[in-house]
């Protein structure tokens, strides 16, 4: 299974990026998690026909893969503008959309306990109108994110063990009799 993932922050040492790579390291030989750059030009529709390189690179990754992974921070109550952005050049065009019917786990993190439930209630209402699938079930919320980061990468185990459980649920749709 081949997995893509972005993370909701541009900071180079931002928590969602290291919870990309906790799990990109924690996944096993039959998974692999490339991530990906969410630093585009804003959406213009006046651009559709002739985008940016990054952003033809991001709808061809994401077509390519079997599912999309998204971490996001929560920015006063929502999703932060440059994650928005990138899905909303990876819903255009309308009707040929790499997101279209793509699985999508949504992992959300705060440094308080809340974990971003709020951004993570935002981005479902995106994908669901880009016709994405969000995988069902439990919601990966994790707070207190600031406590289980070590060098650069999601460390504490029940957070990892749950995003694993995650994409089993992501491999499930994929493949509904291997359940």
């Amino acid at each position: 299974m081949r997995l893509f993932g972005l993370a909701g922050s541009l900071r180079r040492e931002s928590y969602s990026m290291a919870i990309l790579r906790g799990l990109q390291a924690r996944l096993g030989p039959d998974r692999s998690l490339a991530i990906g750059d969410i630093g585009m030009p804003l959406y213009n529709e006046d651009e559709e026909e002739d985008c940016h390189a990054a952003v033809t690179a991001l709808r061809r990754e994401i077509a390519a893969s079997d599912g999309l992974v998204l971490a996001t921070p929560e920015y006063n109550h929502g999703v932060p503008g440059p994650l928005k952005n990138a899905l909303d050049w990876a819903s255009r065009p309308y009707g040929a959309s790499s997101l279209t019917g793509k699985p999508v786990l949504v992992i959300s993190c705060s440094p308080a306990f809340t974990g971003g439930v709020r951004a993570h209630a935002q981005l479902n209402e995106t994908l669901l109108s880009a016709h994405a699938m969000p995988v069902p079930g439990p919601q990966a919320v994790i707070g207190g994110v600031a406590g289980k980061i070590d060098q650069g990468r999601l460390v504490e185990r029940a957070s990892l063990d749950f995003l694993v459980e995650g994409i089993e649920r992501m491999a499930a749709m994929r493949h509904p009799a291997a359940a």
